[in-house]
């Protein structure tokens, strides 16, 4: 088939390298547009855009695609199908309607599931035992489509976002070029999603990832893993602000208060919750690298004597 892809991050990436290995071929490559990033603020190519132009493909970065002269464009690759993977732009009726197939979109969640932006995240945060990819009909609406298929992966006690986004993202490749040969031979079988049981992702604020030690020691490791690696989870110790990173929770407190330390060593840094403890493997000080927690705190063994706020 004749394909025109849309995406943007290192998630949509992963499908867009199945797709050029596979025998259909990419027409189109359309994409958000560079971002400065890092301290020196130097426009990046988002990771769609660097695969694209590496394997001569050609790469759209319209602000919209309302604008006419845009669908013109999009019309003149003659998309079979469109695939949609993370693009960050809503598709109007128009579009939706142009190929024949229609539009496909690679979603990070067991649909009807965690419908919106950070579907990865939510499955931690909220302490689900599992997660997957689902294709998708892509319909007027945020993640409404007919369901043509899913796959589900356990979750681990101590998985992190980077972890799971790493294995959805090679499992929705996967899924795509499946979900593109059954489209192809008429096979594919679309499902209703059951509106019952829908709930959303909301698009993550850097806020969101303030920890306090005051809530209870499951959430606190939950909140640390779903956002480890990015934005990274953080919370204040004295007044140092501190990310923290791969965390695990035990039951159990003692006489310390919430986000008084009580030890630190190779296995972490082990802090009071509410209701239990929790190990935090690596932090981040304010201007540093990411480090073991031990390596850190014996640099800097003031800290010790504060308090998380």
């Amino acid at each position: 088939m004749n394909v025109v892809f849309m995406g943007t991050p290192d998630f949509a990436d992963r499908s867009l390298r199945r797709l050029l290995s596979s025998r259909h071929r990419v027409a189109a490559v359309y994409t958000r547009k560079d971002t400065p990033k890092n301290r020196g603020m130097k426009m990046t190519m988002p990771p769609v855009k660097e695969t694209a132009l590496a394997a001569g493909i050609p790469v759209c970065q319209p602000e919209s695609l309302r604008d006419a002269e845009v669908q013109e464009t999009l019309r003149a690759f003659a998309p079979d199908i469109i695939v949609v993977a993370a693009y960050g732009l809503f598709l109007p009726k128009a579009i939706l309607e142009m190929p024949r197939y229609g539009c496909i979109n690679v979603h990070a969640s067991l649909l009807p599931k965690y419908r919106g932006a950070s579907p990865i995240n939510a499955v931690i945060l909220e302490g689900e035992r599992e997660s997957g990819v689902t294709i998708m009909q892509m319909a007027r609406g945020m993640d409404t489509g007919d369901m043509l298929l899913s796959r589900a992966v356990p979750l681990a006690e101590d998985e992190t976002y980077g972890r799971l986004h790493d294995r959805l993202a090679d499992l929705g490749g996967e899924l795509l070029l499946e979900a593109l040969d059954q489209i192809e031979a008429g096979t594919a079988v679309a499902v209703p999603q059951d509106e019952s049981q829908v709930c959303y992702a909301h698009m993550i604020q850097n806020s969101d990832a303030f920890v306090s030690f005051a809530q209870p020691a499951e959430v606190v490791s939950r909140k640390i893993r779903g956002y480890d690696p990015v934005p990274g989870a953080f919370a204040f110790l004295g007044e140092e602000k501190i990310k923290l990173f791969s965390a695990v929770w035990h039951d159990g407190s003692c006489a310390k208060a919430p986000g008084e330390i009580l030890e630190y060593g190779k296995r972490g840094l082990l802090v009071q919750a509410e209701g239990g403890t929790v190990c935090i493997r690596e932090v981040q000080l304010s201007g540093k690298k990411r480090m073991a927690a031990d390596a850190c705190f014996r640099g800097r063994p003031a800290l010790l004597q504060e308090k998380f706020k």
